[in-house]
């Protein structure tokens, strides 16, 4: 078994070995194209890099990452605008993508004036209210992947902004829309492939939606206010079993449990109680909403880890969601914290492999049991990309709905590492470090069930945007 084993730590290091160099050419490389499926690769491995360029105190990879991150990440319509006024600072001489907006408008310094040139094959053939709700009527069947809906808030100017980005084209100019209570209501083409919609509001707002053949169907009310966990619940419960995938099944795992403690903390927290709390309510939240949802454990029980995918597999599940917390050593407890997600990958980081190994500590039959040749063979055959949009959208659901509430929170990132709990699983499988139980702040959160409930619909929101995008 430990030959075993040992095989298979000098096989895993050999593949997974890469220089910041040989990164950074990666990422370039996915970057150029045109597939959205590089793009998401790219700003990965932008992310990583980032993330090294911290921890080494490289400035002059740090800027090369920013910019890399900035770049695609605007291509895929994430929320950058942090790591934008980052580069900034750094007096770079890279200007934010958000300036190729101005291609639609016309000046007359210009003999001809430069219209967007429009690539897309759907076309926008009319906007109407209809029993209070938005309709936009398209020429061609809308498909989920044309559809891409997040939120932000600008806190300066204290707006809440939805948005729909939409794989499509206008036939008329940009259209600004009025509805009673609504501040601003704004239709315009933001690039040759992307139709986008704004909604702009000082309060905010509760947006569904729903596509049905060739329409798009919005519905925007004021949000009722929110001061309980339940209420919240409640509200979206009603609003998604009108609209979205009733039958979705979701597997949730607790990490470790029972013999296996998984990381002491701070103050002696334990993980298997705090991710196994977490995992709870975002059960409640999910079933509230019309999801089927099942846990590998529901209580302190130890479950083998083969085990647990193998429990996903019997369901049918669509997702997978591991819910561990990280730990490290006492020396660096105070400077490490943050939130990140891993999906299954045939790549890793340096952090990734620390991490990995201590997830990976509980079990070493299974280790054994899949062995180095089983173990490439599930990578090869797992869906990778899935995997990677579900670890990005519960990334962005954690983090934005916790920054609303809580301070310093931080955006470890998105990852790719070879956890063996998700090796096995028949579907897009992701495990998500819910924080660092090792330092005082970030661990006393997460021993805190107002704060575990926050961060558990932060995650069945992520949930809900994949889903709604895939």
């Amino acid at each position: 078994m430990l030959r075993s084993f040992v095989l298979l730590l000098v096989l895993l290091v050999s593949l997974y070995a890469q220089s910041d160099s040989e990164l950074l050419k990666r990422a370039n490389t996915y970057a150029k194209s045109s597939s959205k499926t590089d793009q998401f690769r790219a700003y990965n491995d932008y992310k990583n890099l980032y993330l090294r360029a911290l921890m080494g105190d490289d400035e002059k990879l740090k800027k090369f990452a920013l910019e890399g991150i900035v770049s695609s990440g605007t291509k895929l319509h994430i929320d950058v605008s942090q790591y934008a006024r980052e580069l900034l600072h750094m007096h770079s001489s890279y200007q934010a993508p958000k300036k190729q907006k101005k291609q639609t408008k016309h000046t007359s310094k210009t003999k001809k004036s430069k219209k967007i040139k429009v690539k897309s094959s759907h076309k926008l053939k009319a906007v109407r209210w209809k029993d209070g709700k938005l309709v936009l009527k398209f020429d061609k069947k809308l498909r989920n992947n044309q559809i891409n809906y997040f939120t932000l808030y600008d806190s300066k100017k204290k707006k809440y902004k939805y948005i729909f980005d939409i794989h499509a084209s206008m036939l008329t100019k940009s259209q600004t829309l009025r509805k009673n209570g609504i501040d601003r209501i704004k239709l315009a083409q933001y690039n040759p492939n992307t139709l986008r919609l704004v909604i702009a509001n000082s309060k905010k707002l509760s947006i569904h939606f729903k596509k049905e053949s060739t329409t798009l169907y919005i519905r925007m009310n004021k949000a009722k206010s929110q001061k309980t966990y339940k209420s919240v619940a409640k509200k979206g419960t009603k609003a998604v079993q009108s609209y979205y995938y009733k039958n979705k099944v979701i597997v949730i795992d607790a990490g470790h449990g029972g013999k296996d403690p998984g990381a002491l903390g701070y103050r002696r927290y334990r993980e298997k109680v705090v991710v196994l709390q977490i995992a709870q309510e975002l059960k409640k939240i999910l079933r509230s909403r019309g999801y089927r949802v099942y846990m590998t454990r529901d209580r302190d029980k130890f479950v083998k880890l083969r085990d647990r995918t193998k429990f996903a597999n019997d369901k049918k599940a669509d997702i997978f969601i591991s819910i561990h917390a990280n730990a490290v050593n006492r020396k660096i407890a105070k400077k490490a914290h943050g939130i990140e997600c891993y999906f299954l990958s045939t790549s890793r980081s340096d952090r990734a492999k620390k991490a990995a190994a201590m997830e990976n500590s509980a079990d070493l039959e299974d280790m054994n049991f899949y062995g180095k040749q089983c173990l490439l063979n599930t990578i090869n055959s797992h869906n990778i990309i899935a995997a990677n949009k579900l670890a990005i959208d519960l990334q962005r659901g954690a983090l934005s709905t916790l920054k609303k509430r809580y301070k310093n929170v931080k955006d470890a990132g998105v990852r790719e590492g070879p956890f063996w709990v998700l090796v096995g699983a028949q579907m897009p499988a992701v495990l998500v470090e819910v924080g660092f139980i090792t330092h005082p702040m970030e661990a006393k959160r997460l021993a805190n069930r107002k704060y575990q409930r926050t961060m558990a619909l932060g995650l069945a929101n992520g949930i809900e945007r994949y889903f709604i995008n895939n």
